[in-house]
């Protein structure tokens, strides 16, 4: 049987126009706010900020600063002798700087991750100079955009892979197995070792470096930022602030005339298109984006809100060009957009293609936050004849959302595998 109608079930969501830019990743920007220590990153002049101000410039949580790295913690004692946890808990507080291993400052505020048995947590986000001041669990609504990964209602979020921990206070026992890193499309991070820190140990973690990705072409911060007139830089900061508030209109007015007055401005291209997006204007917001690409095509941010404008719309062809797109300039931080390549390519019919993009969204995607893309994988494996593989993938994706509102679908499309693996193995040799 062919197994491409039946996914038009699952991707009716698109056609139906309900699909949703935000989604749940870690290397994305809140939509509303969120930084170390509870502050939203304040609208600086760097480039491309998404929802929530993720321009540079802003200190998180305030105006703080950072202590020396010989300051001794602030906190009363919480143990007694012999406890190995404390009976009371009390916040985990970290602190310390993130730069690049040239020795500057990142061009954004930079997301910080505890990652514990591989799941990542977002924890907070640096300053305009890299510095960071996070209370652990304290962030419980930091949401990515969509320039990471897919549509929130076409993958399901692994309950599993949800930050535990998150909205209530980490202890010491929480922190075995766990580590600290810094999130940067483009760049791989250094890691601190959390396991085994205690309350009353120094909250300095010193300072964690990226390290530019050889073959990542593009980045998160347009270069043309740096170029604009104080007048264009100006309007945009005033835009972010309204974009922050969620009034796109107002953004607008501010947004418009920055790239009237700088019309290679590419980031307040790009948060004229988001703009736009917000008060559900497809049209007006591709134009935007595409406005954005032409400034400066390096610029990786607009490529998967392209993306996901073209698929609600179904036009598949412009869905999986705009993601190889990406995909070449970044091959390693965006399995949302392996994944939306996929789609696009399956309905394409080009399996192969299709194939290998779902494999690697599946593979990219260590902390499930894509788990639609097993079952994508699984349908393409079913088209290829490939019924051992197609119910692995069927599977594992049941496996990983025991309550998806699509179960039900799955496990007749799985239960349909199954009969024709069967029957493949009782044919005579």
């Amino acid at each position: 049987m062919s197994w491409i109608a039946p996914l038009r079930r699952v991707l009716g969501l698109v056609a139906a126009g309900v699909l949703s830019i935000g989604i749940i990743y870690a290397q994305g920007r809140p939509p509303g706010g969120g930084g170390g220590g509870g502050g939203a990153p304040g609208g600086g002049s760097t480039g491309g900020g998404t929802t929530g101000g993720s321009t540079g410039g802003g200190i998180p949580g305030g105006t703080s600063t950072i202590p020396g790295r010989n300051s001794t913690s602030p906190f009363p004692p919480t143990t007694q002798p012999g406890q190995q946890f404390p009976s009371m808990t009390r916040p985990i507080f970290l602190q310390g700087r993130v730069m690049l291993d040239d020795g500057t400052a990142p061009p954004e505020p930079v997301l910080i991750e505890r990652v514990c048995s591989a799941n990542p947590r977002p924890e907070g986000y640096t300053d305009g100079k890299g510095r960071f001041s996070i209370e652990l669990g304290r962030n419980t609504q930091m949401y990515a955009d969509a320039s990471t990964a897919g549509p929130s209602d076409i993958m399901s979020t692994n309950p599993q892979a949800s930050p535990t921990g998150m909205g209530r206070t980490i202890t010491e026992r929480d922190l075995m197995a766990c580590e600290l890193r810094a999130s940067l499309p483009g760049y791989r991070s250094d890691v601190v070792n959390l396991s085994g820190r205690r309350v009353l140990d120094n909250p300095d973690v010193g300072t964690i470096v990226l390290h530019r990705l050889g073959n990542v072409e593009g980045y998160t911060v347009s270069a043309t930022t740096a170029m604009a007139p104080k007048d264009a830089k100006k309007a945009y900061e005033k835009g972010l602030d309204q974009m922050k508030k969620n009034k796109f209109t107002e953004a607008r007015t501010h947004l418009e005339k920055a790239v009237a007055v700088y019309p290679k401005f590419a980031a307040a291209w790009y948060e004229l298109g988001r703009s736009w997006e917000g008060d559900n204007k497809p049209d007006e917001a591709r134009k935007a984006y595409g406005e954005a690409l032409e400034a400066d095509s390096k610029f990786l941010k607009p490529y998967m809100y392209l993306a996901g404008i073209s698929l609600r719309e179904q036009k598949w062809q412009d869905v999986a060009d705009i993601t190889s797109r990406l995909i070449k300039l970044d091959p390693y931080d965006y399995p949302g957009a392996y994944y939306y390549n996929a789609i696009a390519n399956l309905s394409l019919q080009k399996l192969d293609d299709a194939e290998k993009s779902a494999r690697e969204a599946v593979k990219l995607d260590s902390s499930h936050t894509i788990p639609k893309a097993n079952h994508v994988l699984g349908v393409i494996l079913a088209n290829k004849q490939d019924y051992a593989g197609a119910a692995e993938s069927m599977k594992a994706y049941l496996t990983l959302v025991p309550n998806g509102r699509d179960n039900e679908f799955v496990r007749k499309q799985l239960a349909e595998v199954e009969k024709s693996l069967a029957a493949r193995a009782g044919q005579p040799k």
